[in-house]
Order: structure tokens, then sequence, then C-alpha cells
């Protein structure tokens, strides 16, 4: 019987653009391994393009946590409950080793504006099932994140096109 292979836990963060759209070609690499996906959203409630991976493919699943974007308000009890609730439905995902990768996209938000503690997510991620490679989003990562972390890429804006006035694209930006 073939020894089952150790996952480990990855970060995006950064204050550039392609945290979650390298979280997604992981998605794809693994997809194209034969393997399963889940992707859950912490902060996003609008059905980006990313979200449709599931039209083209069975073996992925996204679903979008919480109460959506909080950026123009202040957080509030209901989000602080939303997110805890995501942490504890995707900590369950992560120890049942249902899916092979779990991406958990916009934790790092989740964070920031203190709707879950970083001890709290170490935790529900050392549940997890052994084979389980588990990738976390967005900008902001804290540090007691990013040393438990295995693997941690920081996404930097060099130069950017919405700066000459460029807005979001449809199929590349969202």
């Amino acid at each position: 019987m073939k020894e089952m292979e150790k996952g480990y836990v990855r970060i995006y963060t950064g204050d550039g653009q392609g945290k979650t759209t390298a979280a997604f070609g992981l998605v794809i690499r693994a997809l194209c391994a034969g393997k399963t996906a889940y992707v859950g959203q912490f902060v996003k409630n609008e059905a980006y393009n990313e979200t449709h991976i599931t039209r083209f493919c069975k073996r992925v699943s996204v679903e979008q946590l919480g109460n959506g974007c909080f950026i123009d308000r202040k957080p509030d009890k209901m989000d602080v409950e939303a997110a805890h609730a995501a942490l504890q439905h995707v900590a369950q995902i992560m120890a049942n080793g249902v899916y092979d990768l779990v991406v958990l996209d916009e934790l790092c938000i989740a964070l920031h504006y203190g709707l879950l503690e970083v001890s709290e997510v170490i935790e529900a991620i050392s549940a997890r099932a052994v084979q389980v490679e588990v990738v976390i989003t967005g900008r902001y990562a804290p540090q007691q994140l990013i040393d438990f972390a295995d693997l941690v890429t920081e996404m930097r804006e060099v130069k950017h096109y919405y700066n000459a006035g460029v807005l979001s694209r449809d199929g590349y930006d969202h």
C-alpha cells in the first residue's frame, strides 16, 4: 500500500494582484493530476469568474462563506459569527480529508479585521487530515501564520494598469 503523501500549508499574501488567481491556478493543476479541490471564500459574496470552475469539473467545490465584503463598512457581530461558522465548516472539511486541496480564500482579510483569531485558524489547520494541502490567501498575513506555514509567497505590486485608469476587466481581473 502506498504511503499517504503529506499536505503542506501555503500562503499567498501581499498588496499585489494575483493571490486568488494563483490559488485557482493550483486548483487547476491539482484537478489535472486527478485530485479534488475545495475553495471556501471568506469575504467574497459575488460570483467572480473563477467560481464558475464548477461548471467544468465536478471534482471541485466553491463556497462563498460569511457575509461578503465589508471594506466599505466596519465588520459587525454578524460578520464575526459568519466567520466562525465558516472556520468551523472548513475545519470539518479539512479534518475529513475528502478534498486533496483546500483553499481558504481571503482568510487573511478575516484575520486582519479581527473576525477570527490566528490561534483558532492554526488549530483548525493542524487538525486536518495529513494529506490535505491548504492554501490561504489575502493581504496582511499575520506573522504567526507566516511562521506556521510551509510556503509563503508575497505578491508585490510593481506596476498596475489601474493606475492609468483601466478598470477591472472581465475574464482577466475578476
